[in-house]
């Protein structure tokens, strides 16, 4: 183990960045599984190395942050700070020192009236933020994993001390918020934070109002040729251009390895301030690098660059240092370190079916609600090719658990309720079941096994569970292969085990075991605007139902960003029989509209309409669906009414979609926000639509009115119709109404 792996977590790595300021992979600092050659590889991509040099290697390649969408979050005294001296106005980054040393003050300032110069509009205003809530959210959500705590103790703020000169208040909140929207590399995730959770941490860490700066055109000017001359768009986008290699830049095979950026004194090339060691990682690099590195190499590339190794463990590397172990926290501590602790990455692969480690990579999926640290969002820049790796390096041999015929069918139905039960092996006292809570203990929900898992995984795990997961309070119950309830299934281990995953295959169709009591089964909205998330028939699995006091209520599909269904009178029914949180349905007849992407940039010859599962095929054969039409959902805020704001995006127009009840009328009301002059096309419904006066249209009885857009109704396959508004997005924010009105 290198010296950076013994001082991983400590206050004594923190210092030892703060004292050298050499850049700062947070990987890199941690129990990391990288040799000499692999530090250096991660290093040059880290670096840029490539933008500059062809022949480099040119794999995963951090991006540099968009200007124009990083710019207004900045203090612009800081920019000019930063642009002189990199590396001591921010210890740490990655940012080199390109300013000759006899103007350097002179160009820094010229510079950064060019680029405040196009700063078009400060950042959106953010709620006031709590200082004591921002230290708890940095401390439980996740950030100490890269950033270490922020305690007090010498030392513990090096890696972020740098922030309150950086960032206005406002700009850190909206960054924090979204930092995928100006870093899309994803070495910053989004946490998916709410507004007043991004503001409260940006109290927090000391941000400010911004310093009002203000530089003449002349200077300006000056500063734009300087931007050209110093070729800052080899790394940076910006006002339509593309990246350029440098000029006058050497090939990888014409390099001299002693000198430029790798020697003692880089200047006139690059300075990235690199440590002695970097710079021996880089050289064993590029001298030894020419075939691609291996599956398994990628993948410690991968999560080393991410700082995966943080949080997970995967064989023998990674985990949770020692010095941060007390962060982590659950609201099911009983349950031990599996409640708090992140789970290992080994046979990743094959234990997670590939379309719920998608969802899980690329959406946040989750089935620990107890667990308060967060799995970031690191975007499909910095995820690309990752699942594929983990499925073509992790092997298991296959298991076959087949579906029991109709002679065994009763049999093994009640051998699995049995096994499950307070009458077998209690499966319940430590887990959830079916969206119901378990008795004693909360664990993450049985129901999810046949969702989540592939049969060889799950047959290997339930025999021998500590094998998988040292510590792990699970008891087993086949130990080496033999069960301890004889009495069921004649004690036969694959039987049994094959009752369990047919069990869990039943989905809402599974009975309750003995032992489970079932809550409530109806939800009502009495006082307050009630929100219910669970797996819909009306709005799909991942289902969200908002009712109104007055009995106006509608279902929103957050898979793929659509409003499905609506209706008035009772709430919901939960049928506790689910996976998740529970399965709802209307407590009366809905209208029911299309769960079909809702938002689209262009518009097709026919709309993209979502992938069917039926139960002879029930795995999605297409779980990029919304992704690959350029939807993201971002999560909800609720404000003290109860009423639901949901944040989603297409492409890179965000969207804020607020409902609000009137008058028995829904009104709905879209917020963008663009980087630029943009065009979106919204699928309001589909089916037998008739227009009516004034911009109305009506489907179902139900009366859609628009305030302004241009609706367009047009055929579809099936013979039916399809309702289509035409949205111009300028840059900047601009809104969209449309009002529903249900018959009575």
């Amino acid at each position: 183990m290198t010296n950076k792996q013994i001082l991983a977590g400590t206050a004594l790595a923190i210092l030892a960045v703060q004292l050298t300021a050499r850049p700062m992979i947070p990987g890199l600092e941690g129990n990391h599984p990288l040799h000499q050659v692999g530090e250096g590889l991660l290093l040059a991509g880290e670096l840029r190395c490539a933008s500059c040099h062809e022949g480099m290697p040119a794999d995963d390649i951090k991006e540099a942050p968009d200007l124009a969408k990083s710019l207004p979050f900045l203090d612009p005294a800081y920019l000019q700070r930063y642009l002189e001296t990199p590396s001591r106005a921010h210890p740490g980054t990655t940012m080199p020192a390109i300013l000759p040393e006899q103007n350097r003050e002179a160009l820094a300032k010229s510079l950064s009236a060019y680029l405040l110069a196009l700063v078009k509009s400060p950042p959106p205003k953010f709620p006031q933020g709590s200082k004591e809530e921002g230290r708890r959210l940095y401390h439980e959500t996740g950030c100490v994993a890269c950033h270490f705590p922020m305690e007090g103790k010498p030392g513990h703020k090096a890696t972020l001390s740098h922030v309150p000169r950086k960032y206005t208040h406002d700009g850190l909140a909206a960054f924090l918020h979204d930092p995928l929207h100006s870093r899309p590399s994803g070495r910053m995730p989004d946490m998916r934070l709410t507004k007043q959770e991004a503001s409260s941490i940006a109290t927090f860490l000391g941000a400010r109002d911004g310093t009002a700066l203000k530089y003449d055109g002349a200077l300006a000017k000056e500063g734009k040729q300087a931007f050209l001359d110093l070729n800052c768009v080899a790394c940076h986008k910006l006002e339509g251009q593309g990246f350029t290699v440098a000029k006058h830049s050497l090939p990888l095979a014409k390099l001299n390895l002693a000198k430029g950026c790798l020697s003692q004194k880089p200047s006139p090339a690059p300075d990235f301030n690199l440590d002695s060691d970097q710079v021996e990682a880089i050289r064993a690099a590029l001298k030894g690098q020419e075939a691609k590195p291996a599956p398994e190499t990628q993948i410690e590339l991968a999560l080393t660059r991410l700082n995966c190794i943080a949080c997970h463990k995967r064989g023998d590397y990674g985990g949770v240092a020692p010095a941060i172990d007390k962060y982590f926290h659950s609201t099911e501590e009983a349950l031990g370190n599996e409640s708090r602790i992140p789970p290992p990455l080994t046979l990743v692969g094959a234990k997670l079916r590939p379309d719920w480690l998608d969802q899980v990579l690329h959406n946040g999926k989750s089935i620990r609600p107890y667990m308060k640290t967060r799995m970031p969002q690191f975007g499909n820049v910095a995820l690309e090719g990752l699942p594929g790796l983990f499925a073509q390096v992790d092997k298991m041999d296959a298991i076959e658990l087949p579906e029991p015929g109709r002679s065994e069918n009763r049999a093994t139905r009640d051998a699995s309720h049995k096994l499950l039960g307070d009458q077998g092996l209690n499966c319940i006292a430590c887990h959830n079941y079916n969206g119901k809570p378990g008795p004693g203990l909360k664990g993450l929900d049985l129901m999810t096994t046949f969702q989540r898992l592939q049969p060889a995984w799950f047959y290997n795990y339930m025999k021998n569970p500590a094998a998988y997961r040292p510590g792990i309070l699970m008891p087993s119950y086949w130990p080496e292969g033999k069960a301890v309830r004889t009495d069921i299934l004649g004690g036969d281990t694959h039987a049994q085990l094959r009752a369990l995953w047919y069990h869990f295959s039943l989905g809402r169709s599974a009975g309750d075991p003995s032992g489970l009591k079932s809550p409530p089964q109806i939800l009502e909205a009495k006082e307050k605007v009630q929100v219910y998330r669970g797996r819909s028939q009306v709005a799909g699995y991942r289902g969200i139902a908002v009712g109104f006091p007055k009995g106006l209520n509608y279902a929103f599909n957050a898979n793929n960003g659509a409003l499905t269904a609506l209706w008035r009178g009772g709430f919901v029914s939960v049928g506790w029989r689910g996976q998740g949180p529970g399965n709802f349905n209307p407590a009366e007849r809905p209208i029911q509209l299309a769960q079909d992407v809702a938002f689209l940039h262009e518009l097709p010859s026919s709309w993209p309409l979502r992938p069917q599962t039926t139960k002879e095929n029930p795995v999605d054969p297409d779980p990029l669906y919304p992704k690959n039409h350029g939807y993201q959902f971002l999560g909800y805020i609720v404000d003290a009414s109860g009423t639901p704001t949901f944040r989603y995006q297409c492409g890179d127009i965000q969207i804020q979609d607020q409902s609000l009840e009137s008058g028995g009328i829904l009104h709905r009301t879209f917020e963008f926000t663009s980087p630029a002059k943009n065009n979106l096309w919204f699928r309001a419904a589909a089916g037998k639509i008739e227009k009516e006066p004034s911009a109305t249209y009506k489907v179902n009885g139900l009366r859609l009115h628009f305030l302004q857009g241009n609706p367009q109704l047009r055929p579809t396959q099936d013979g039916q119709q399809e309702l289509i508004i035409h949205i111009p997005v300028p840059e900047g924010q601009s809104h969209f109404a449309i009002h529903y009105e249900l018959p009575r």
